[in-house]
């Protein structure tokens, strides 16, 4: 019952429903015909003739309200089976496209991977906001200048324009199917979309930042003047906190889309992983979590946890 009620919807009650009373019609119109044949043989002409115009439209009713019930249930095969084949061809397509796009985005995590040794010098990087001290953010001196210079090298190594191909939620968009996603994994893959545009809206501000304050001199110039050493060291924070937000969205968008990828047709009905899903002190945190649940997964020939380009374990 199930299942045809998943195939026709409400309309599976008035299909029954014809069927049984046309089923029955003609039941009686068997038993009453049976009538006829006695009153044939008792040579009762009245009674004949009145039985035989019950037979006959119980019979027609019958068969009418049969006949409308398969016509019905012929209709609604044909509808069902399109829609299925409508919302196949829905899902290869969104397939297709999460399956490009990540492609796409993957390849920028060797990149992110470059950031890891810079934010994680000396233990995991965590905010200063929240008691975060590693050597990343403490560095003074000589090792302020290498940060600078290390800054300036990813600076050359990738547009940051080209974090543009995380934007997954755009190819959900465009496709029916997008309200049968998790409403809370919708959530999540929009708002690191949005931090992601965000951190690289603001590091590009800060290079700029970065650039004011060091002005012609070289990195290690700048930290031999106090004052000067005070506005990089200001600007590195920025860029630094900038770094960690930017690697931690761009791995969580791409992380999530191979494991939907992993899943094929039945991501649609997949639900949020607690532990996957948090929002951790330090990325390493996380990455302890992500590495339990998307090693077990591939997508493209891929391990999904491998595709995250962790520095060091990739």
């Amino acid at each position: 019952m199930m299942v045809f009620e998943s195939m026709f919807g409400g309309g599976h009650i008035l299909i029954v429903m014809l069927g049984l009373l046309g089923a029955l019609l003609l039941i009686v119109s068997v038993f009453i015909n049976n009538q006829v044949a006695h009153y044939t043989q008792r040579d009762e002409r009245h009674k004949e003739k009145q039985l035989e115009y019950y037979r006959n439209t119980f019979s027609q009713l019958g068969v009418i309200l049969f006949g409308i019930a398969v016509s019905l249930f012929i209709f609604f095969f044909q509808q069902s089976y399109l829609e299925r084949q409508r919302q196949e061809a829905q899902m290869q397509e969104l397939l297709a496209k999460l399956g490009v796009r990540l492609s796409r985005a993957a390849p920028l995590l060797e990149f992110v991977a470059e950031i890891d040794p810079v934010l994680d010098d000396g233990g995991a990087y965590i905010d200063p906001a929240d008691g975060g001290s590693n050597g990343a953010l403490s560095a003074a001196g000589p090792d302020l200048a290498k940060q600078v210079d290390a800054i300036e090298l990813l600076q050359r190594e990738i547009d940051l324009e080209d974090f543009g191909a995380m934007q997954f939620s755009g190819d959900f968009q465009s496709s029916p199917l997008v309200n049968q996603i998790d409403p809370s994994l919708w959530f999540g893959m929009v708002k690191d979309e949005a931090d992601l545009g965000y951190a690289a809206e603001q590091l590009r501000q800060d290079y700029g930042d970065l650039r004011a304050a060091l002005g012609a001199r070289k990195p290690d110039e700048g930290v031999s003047d106090p004052a000067v050493a005070s506005n990089l060291k200001r600007e590195v924070l920025d860029v630094l906190w900038d770094y960690a937000w930017l690697r931690d969205r761009s791995r969580r968008l791409v992380g999530r889309a191979c494991w939907f990828l992993s899943q094929g047709p039945k991501f649609l009905s997949l639900k949020p992983i607690p532990a996957i899903e948090t929002r951790y002190d330090s990325h390493r945190e996380w990455l302890v979590q992500a590495r339990k649940s998307y090693e077990q997964v591939s997508a493209g020939g891929e391990n999904c946890y491998a595709m995250l380009r962790v520095a060091g374990q990739s």
